[in-house]
């Protein structure tokens, strides 16, 4: 059984899915887990082996939103949105790229 200092390794295709379902850019995510955009663009784009020290940051901040990762090597990997609160997750837009946000961001498998 895994605990939770020691969770799976999270894929570039959940990283992106992840980001989509919350309509998050790169940009947004790279500020939050507090790295840079073309560090998390290489990481999706599966160019680079991240550290895990990268990788838990990106986790704690969409597990943070409600993003959830699932899935293992047999069955498949996959994301999916756990119900908020009450509060919006919605990106502040100061924290984007020029203010603005992504309304169709998809992620590609």
């Amino acid at each position: 059984m895994l605990t939770p200092a020691n969770p799976p390794a999270i894929t570039p295709a959940q990283i992106r899915a992840g980001r989509g379902l919350l309509k998050w850019t790169q940009g947004v995510l790279a500020h939050r887990a507090s790295i840079s955009a073309v560090t998390l663009n290489m990481i999706e784009s599966d160019q680079v082996a991240p550290r895990v020290k990268t990788l838990d940051a990106i986790r704690s901040v969409l597990e943070g939103e409600g993003i959830r990762f699932i899935g293992d090597e047999r069955e498949g990997f996959g994301v999916m949105m756990r119900p908020r609160a009450a509060s919006s997750s919605s990106p502040d837009p100061s924290e984007t790229p020029q203010g603005k946000t992504s309304r169709s961001m998809r992620a590609a498998g």
